[in-house]
């Protein structure tokens, strides 16, 4: 026979079974006063302490942990609005940029001084020679090398954030004099991908895979839908320009 068996038999309540009867009736207490006050718990301070003693602290508890929670939230209310301003104001001087030098101008400087990060990178897939490339933030590099230096990294649409390899920051973030060290990329892909979008710190671990990439995959998808018409309006232009430099 049981412990709890031999307990039942003789008419006695397991802990169980008064715990269940308690959460099955929370107003049992209601006109127990006499009971309340003769009930008493052990505190950290190892004095013991009544039951209203008891509960009230477990409410301050609940109450501290809930003002902590809601002052987290609150401040990751305003993180996320200064990275919506932020991120507002580097679309609207994207959306108003009339070469690919001035966006990417646009992009260089909004990184870098609004985010507050080292540097920025708007890489353009394409075999075609456009006549601005490579100056700022802007890299022109053909469809089979960046496949060839950054593989699996192009696979995906969202960002990917990490360390990366040398190589590939390096392909990246090319005649820099300091090494970036993080990086976050989001491919820029609307019909076909395009490019790529990146971001880098010098600091090591500043993005990892638990960063959220709300923002910047806003950035690359406005990116994504803007650089296709301008790259065809500068390869139009370039023979006209070609034309032009011939009949002087």
């Amino acid at each position: 026979m049981t412990e709890q068996t031999a307990r039942q038999k003789a008419g006695e309540l397991t802990r169980e079974e008064v715990a269940d009867y308690l959460r099955a009736n929370p107003d049992f207490f209601i006109d127990q006063d006499e009971l309340l006050r003769s009930l008493t718990l052990p505190h950290d301070s190892g004095r013991a302490i009544s039951l209203v003693e008891r509960q009230v602290h477990l409410f301050r508890e609940q109450r501290d942990t809930l003002r902590r929670e809601l002052v987290e939230l609150v401040s990751i209310a305003r993180h996320n609005d200064r990275l919506f301003e932020k991120s507002k104001r580097l679309l609207m001087q994207v959306i108003e940029a009339r070469t690919l030098n001035d966006m990417a101008a646009a992009i260089d400087d909004s990184i870098r001084g609004d985010f507050g990060l080292d540097a920025a990178s708007v890489l353009l897939f394409t075999d075609v020679e456009l006549p601005e490339a490579s100056q700022g933030a802007l890299h022109v590099v053909s469809p089979s090398a960046a496949r060839e230096r950054l593989g699996s990294l192009l696979e995906g649409e969202r960002a990917v954030c990490g360390q990366f390899r040398e190589s590939e920051r390096e392909f990246l973030f090319p005649d820099r004099e300091e090494p970036i060290a993080s990086v976050a990329l989001v491919p820029l892909r609307h019909d076909e991908l395009a490019g790529v979008f990146a971001v880098g710190s010098c600091q090591p671990g500043y993005f990892d895979q638990s960063m959220g990439s709300l923002f910047l995959s806003y950035i690359s998808d406005t990116l994504s839908r803007l650089l296709p018409p301008m790259v065809q309006r500068h390869t139009a232009a370039a023979p006209v320009t070609d034309m032009a430099t011939e009949s002087r």
